[in-house]
């Protein structure tokens, strides 16, 4: 199978975590990795496998943009706005791993094939890859009416971009919890625990629905067949019991224990990110392979 060239801006942790499971994908080609630190952990791994380094930034891709048709970038959201003018200059797609939200959302088991020729697609956040697929679920089968998530990472995974990023990402997943899980209003909170060992990313999702509608088996049976979806790509993601129903309020724990590509298990907000990515990347590449037939 032909593959379509991609490249990583941003060499932290989930740029690094991202470049480790691209090195398994049958339809994506990892040629080069971008930063501006040329010491960093992930520009020293790509050096050892072999893939262009450009460590001047994006102004160093934009002097060789034949590296790659594909982007990934997994930067901060204030550097992604000047990224994404540059990439859509010179033709190129962008997956954005960061909370910018220039581009349409992408969840994978809602809307995959939405946005396939979109120039810039944006990965919501960790937390919204984890949670939007369960208020997704329970919205097919009762309007909900209100959603929140609290996302809770170890701080151990939660490296300078992340952090760089909070308010965006408290802002950029709640719209994606209204405009791709379906709520009438969502909130989203982030908590960075820092637990000595390091717990695993744990995700709790409330949801308002109709009373009328307040169906327990089909939310129930809703919710586990989003979890068996989700599990297909990123197969530490599960429930951690029953969902619990209390009148018309709905509530799911979700665990997401990683799959150890760079950090260890307990990052799984990074797994289900790029776990999220290569997933969406992969479906963009096989749509420009039939374009370009």
């Amino acid at each position: 199978m032909s593959k379509i060239k991609v490249g990583i801006i941003g060499s932290g942790n989930i740029g690094t975590d991202l470049m480790l499971k691209l090195r398994r994908s049958n339809a994506l080609e990892m040629t080069t990795m971008i930063g501006i630190d040329a010491n960093s952990d992930g520009m020293r791994m790509a050096r050892e496998f072999g893939y262009e380094v450009i460590d001047d930034g994006i102004d160093g891709f934009m002097e060789k943009p034949e590296l790659a048709d594909i982007l990934f970038d997994a930067t901060s959201a204030r550097a992604h706005h000047r990224h994404s003018e540059l990439l859509k200059s010179a033709g190129k797609q962008v997956l954005d791993l960061t909370p910018a939200a220039i581009g349409p959302f992408v969840v994978p088991p809602v809307n995959l094939g939405a946005h396939l020729d979109e120039p810039d697609v944006n990965m919501i956040t960790c937390g919204g890859q984890a949670t939007i697929p369960v208020v997704h679920a329970v919205n097919k089968v009762a309007d909900v009416e209100y959603a929140e998530i609290v996302a809770t990472i170890a701080s151990k995974s939660a490296g300078p971009g992340t952090r760089a990023n909070i308010d965006e990402f408290t802002y950029t997943t709640a719209k994606g919890i209204e405009e791709i899980g379906g709520a009438d209003k969502g909130k989203a909170i982030i908590i960075l625990n820092p637990a000595e060992p390091p717990i695993l990313m744990r995700n709790t999702v409330y949801c308002l629905v109709k009373e009328s509608e307040c169906d327990q088996e089909k939310i129930t049976s809703s919710i586990m067949e989003m979890v068996k979806t989700v599990q297909v790509y990123v197969p530490g993601y599960r429930v951690r019991t029953e969902p619990i129903f209390d009148g018309n309020q709905v509530t799911v724990f979700l665990e997401v224990e990683g799959a150890g590509d760079y950090l260890p298990n307990y990052s799984g907000n990074l797994d289900i990110m790029t776990a999220s990515a290569v997933k969406v990347a992969e479906e963009l590449a096989k749509n420009r392979l039939v374009q370009n037939a």
